[in-house]
């Protein structure tokens, strides 16, 4: 039998084109070692052997200035040690990243709350000591899949605020179809002024409005989702930001690498056939520019750009 021909795409494909906007890019929510794990699943011949080649390879010249490394599993992989003190000094971010500022948050993710344990605490809190770390998450509640049960899910979610907040760290937040739950949660255990990221932002524009009212230090994140024809509240929630301020949105700009890539690049991939298997940092410009349609004549890309990497200083400090 005949070896099975591959739909995937060539790897020159993941090296993009002009993007929309070439301001800086801060991807505030990336699984690095994730997508990096998906790169040489799908291209075991590929050209790069490592992260930090594949940092080099897919973002030097694209104006990353920033990504926020996001590890969520547990028990918690000790790499992420050998990523964060590889970045401690500008000499090592230039020679292995590129120049890119590499950051990390680190907390349990709603499907992997049963797994959540006194010693996955403690080393969350060694984590959080780390001069690279700026947050703690993502953690939150998941009722979609429901891979945790949803007791065990709130009382890790409130167990992880608690300690986040006592440390004063940025929240990053995974809230999905538990708005009810997730704001009496939030509402009962952050402080009102506290920083706070509610990543990859799909439930009802209502929602994100009463945290976005209640939370002043609040941003919602926005990923390539939002360029998805099945998902139209996010595109809601921008319009209404726009509709009701002249200033900036509050929003953040995020990948969620390796997971969805924005669908409006394809229009920019001339001759590329079937669609590309992750997503990386070098594709936030696109999303850029779907937000600025969504939220009107006023607004391009570059400005989308603009607010977002301002808002990722404000609520990280990256």
């Amino acid at each position: 039998m005949g070896k099975k021909k591959s739909n995937t795409p060539a790897e020159s494909f993941l090296l993009l084109p002009t993007p929309p906007s070439t301001s800086a890019i801060v991807d505030t929510h990336t699984h690095l070692a994730s997508t990096y794990d998906v790169y040489k699943g799908k291209y075991k011949e590929g050209k790069v052997q490592d992260v930090y080649e594949f940092v080099r390879h897919l973002y030097e010249g694209r104006n990353v200035e920033a990504i926020v490394d996001v590890w969520c599993e547990a028990p918690v992989r000790g790499l992420w040690k050998t990523f964060a003190d590889s970045a401690l000094t500008k000499e090592d971010r230039e020679k292995l990243w590129a120049g890119i500022d590499y950051w990390f948050v680190m907390g349990v993710h709603p499907h992997e709350a049963r797994l959540y344990n006194d010693d996955v605490e403690k080393d969350i809190l060694e984590a959080m000591a780390h001069p690279r770390c700026v947050g703690w998450g993502e953690m939150g509640l998941d009722y979609h899949y429901d891979n945790s049960p949803r007791d065990i899910q709130q009382e890790v979610f409130t167990r992880q605020l608690r300690q986040a907040v006592r440390l004063g760290k940025s929240l990053t937040i995974h809230t999905r179809e538990a708005d009810a739950d997730t704001e009496r949660i939030l509402k009962a255990e952050v402080p009102v002024d506290h920083k706070i990221h509610i990543h990859c932002f799909t439930d009802s524009p209502e929602f994100a409005q009463r945290l976005l009212d209640h939370f002043p230090n609040l941003c919602i994140g926005i990923t390539g989702v939002i360029t998805y024809s099945s998902n139209t509240d996010t595109s809601i929630v921008i319009r209404n930001m726009a509709a009701q301020s002249q200033g900036p949105l509050r929003i953040v700009l995020e990948t969620d690498a390796p997971y969805m890539v924005p669908a409006n690049l394809y229009d920019s991939l001339e001759g590329m056939k079937g669609k590309l298997p992750l997503c990386h940092t070098a594709m936030v410009p696109w999303t850029a520019g779907f937000v600025a349609g969504v939220a009107g004549e006023a607004w391009t890309a570059e400005r989308v750009m603009r607010d977002a990497r301002e808002n990722a200083r404000l609520v990280y400090g990256v």
